[in-house]
């Protein structure tokens, strides 16, 4: 399929990076669910390092590397589960074009698009709402499954919820810091949870850090989490979660 064109003004990138996975799991079935698919520079340097280093001229070249690096990774890995892989709405000109590269690295390393998940980039500022809306509704179309990250701050809020409802609802891990001790943030993750099972949402907790915040959560509805409680990023590797996370 012919692009709009634009990719081709995009500059090569001129620094490597390569991916830790961080697992996301299902309480209910004590198992991995999903990994993200995390940013490192080459020797394991953080994830700000590496986006420091994208400009206007590198975010579509670094958005489709992302994603055709995320998923050998995962494949030489022989993940099984979902990959989340977080994408720039802003390096997306058209949909249709420039999904093609992410086709081409599924069929080449032979994971099935149906088990990738797209996520918004945690701090990405969009630019246009109505085309971050169309990205996530194609996605959909194709196959991929969608979330939305950092639900409760910034733009991800009640007003793109209205717009497109997403496969999974990831809570800001600030709403889930210290959850079973905040009686606002308690009322917050409440409400969230009843808007999404009433849109037919699953919700994810991410930032996960303590036993108080994991029960309250399960408590309170929430099956999917993720954060250092279960397991820390494993660079170029898929982290394992101690059974005794889950008790």
């Amino acid at each position: 399929m012919p692009g709009c064109g634009r990719c081709k003004d995009a500059a090569a990138l001129d620094f490597e990076f390569t991916f830790a996975y961080q697992p996301i799991v299902r309480l209910s079935t004590r198992s991995v669910y999903a990994h993200e698919a995390l940013v490192r520079g080459p020797n394991g340097e953080s994830a700000a390092s590496v986006l420091a280093q994208v400009n206007d001229d590198t975010r579509y070249s670094f958005d489709q590397a992302c994603r055709v690096q995320a998923i050998r990774g995962a494949a030489a890995l022989g993940m099984q589960e979902f990959l989340s892989i977080n994408f720039l709405p802003n390096a997306v000109y058209q949909p249709k074009a420039c999904i093609q590269s992410t086709f081409e690295a599924a069929r080449t390393y032979g994971f099935p698009i149906e088990r990738i998940i797209f996520e918004v980039t945690e701090g990405e500022q969009v630019q246009d709402r109505p085309h971050l809306v169309n990205i996530f509704r194609e996605y959909s179309r194709f196959g991929f499954r969608t979330a939305i990250d950092d639900f409760g701050a910034g733009y991800a809020g009640l007003s793109l919820l209205s717009e497109y409802q997403p496969d999974i609802v990831k809570i800001d891990m600030e709403l889930v810091r210290d959850v079973d001790r905040n009686l606002p943030k308690q009322a917050i993750v409440r409400g969230i949870l009843s808007m999404c099972q009433a849109l037919d949402v699953h919700v994810l907790a991410e930032g996960i850090e303590t036993i108080a915040e994991r029960d309250f959560l399960r408590d309170a509805g929430v099956d999917l989490m993720q954060g250092y409680f279960f397991c820390k990023p494993a660079f170029k590797a898929l982290g394992r979660i101690d059974p005794a996370a889950f008790d």
